[in-house]
């Protein structure tokens, strides 16, 4: 029976009020049990990371991404911070620079996202897909991912950071986007300009778009709520004009598990690293570039060599947190406290099981869902720990 894949955790509680029980030192120690001794002298090293647009600061914090690169440089290797080149511009208005990560920042797809290597996708018509160029010349990846809600797949996580932000824009936004419509949804030989009209109308979040020079129904998949809502379903009864399901959004879900395979075909099992940092859990995507509020507690931190065991691991933590009511967002409207559901499906709706992505990377053969969670540094055991005497501003100082 093979070995399940170890995922280490290091929780936001420590037990004592010091440094060696701190988020701070649990992670230093999950840096060591990843063991970069598998990055070779000069290998170039991407840390792949969603540095966030405009006013969102919700993103991972510098200070572990300094740990990450010294410990990188520590074993000769040769790191740099890449995302796309929006990101990478303004990155300093977040606090990522050069001075602050540590190493340089480069744009995954060269300056235009232009720098990119063709492969075809066989899924939902999906043809031709650019993939970052600077990604692909790489030695080493290490993901170092913020999880958080996304409004079509549920979550978005390790999968997400290089299944979409591994792409060239045009991909990322014009093929990746949109393929739900890949499942057939909406049958406009049955619903007359009236019904069509009056189906936009019963949409409290505005998911449903008629264009009746062309007679033609969109749906903004991001907006949806699904089975937290139904009332487009619901008018249309009788009539069976629209049908959306759980498929529609799984679509999403499987094409990123194609990609994020694409993308981890280039770099040696041993030469994969993942971060997870579960901390401002926020119901949607850093891409909005705004301030969101938290839906559950901040967690900690979970780190593996296997993006499937992460993936589900970090969902588990947060399924077992504490769900906010009182913080969702006034415009998602239709909150399902069932307890049973993902906190991320109770705000965005049960089609958009946040599993399904990892479901379909482990089907692809990217790791293992069965896992072994090893906690870091638990309060329980830091608590009864001799602290060393607290001393304030020992390094080198002014004062």
């Amino acid at each position: 029976m093979a070995k399940k894949p170890i995922v280490y955790y290091g929780s936001m509680i420590h037990g004592q009020a010091a440094r060696f029980a701190s988020l701070g030192s649990k992670f230093d120690e999950m840096i060591k049990k990843l063991d970069f001794n598998t990055i070779s002298k000069g290998d170039k090293v991407a840390l792949k990371m969603h540095l966030g647009f405009q006013e969102d600061f919700q993103t991972v914090p510098v200070y572990f991404v300094r740990k990450i690169v010294k410990a990188v440089k520590d074993v000769g290797g040769y790191p740099f911070v890449t995302d796309n080149p929006t990101a990478i511009y303004n990155a300093v208005d977040r606090g990522y620079t050069s001075e602050t990560c540590g190493c340089p920042l480069i744009p995954i797809a060269g300056l235009k996202d232009r720098y990119v290597y063709q492969s075809n996708i066989e899924y939902g018509g999906v043809g031709e897909i650019g993939f970052a160029g600077v990604l692909h010349d790489c030695d080493v990846l290490i993901e170092v991912s913020h999880a958080k809600g996304h409004g079509v797949s549920g979550y978005g996580g390790a999968i997400k950071n290089i299944a979409i932000g591994g792409l060239a824009a045009g991909s990322r936004w014009h093929k990746m986007h949109g393929i739900e419509n890949h499942i057939p949804w909406w049958d406009g030989v049955k619903c007359m300009p009236e019904h069509a009209e009056e189906l936009v109308k019963v949409c409290p979040s505005n998911a449903l778009r008629y264009d009746a020079k062309k007679h033609k129904m969109a749906m903004v998949w991001n907006n949806c709520r699904n089975s937290n809502c139904m009332k487009c379903m619901e008018a249309d009864k009788g009539v069976g004009c629209i049908e959306i399901k759980a498929e529609n959004f799984q679509t999403f879900s499987k094409i990123m598990a194609f990609t994020a395979a694409k993308v981890l075909e280039g770099f040696k099992p041993e030469k994969r690293f993942f971060f997870n940092f579960l901390l401002d859990i926020t119901p949607q995507c850093n891409c909005l570039g705004m301030i969101q509020p938290q839906i559950v507690p901040d967690i900690g931190v979970t780190a593996s060599k296997d993006i499937v065991a992460i993936e589900e691991a970090t969902l588990d933590l947060i399924a077992g947190a504490t769900f906010l009511p009182e913080m969702i967002p006034l415009y998602v409207g239709i909150v399902n406290l069932d307890k049973n559901l993902h906190p991320f499906q109770r705000i965005w709706g049960g089609f958009k099981n946040p599993y399904d992505q990892v479901m379909f990377a482990e089907e692809l053969g990217l790791g293992s869902r069965k896992y072994r969670l090893i906690e870091i540094l638990p309060p329980s055991e830091t608590v009864g720990m001799e602290a060393p005497k607290i001393k304030y501003e020992d390094q080198p100082t002014f004062y």
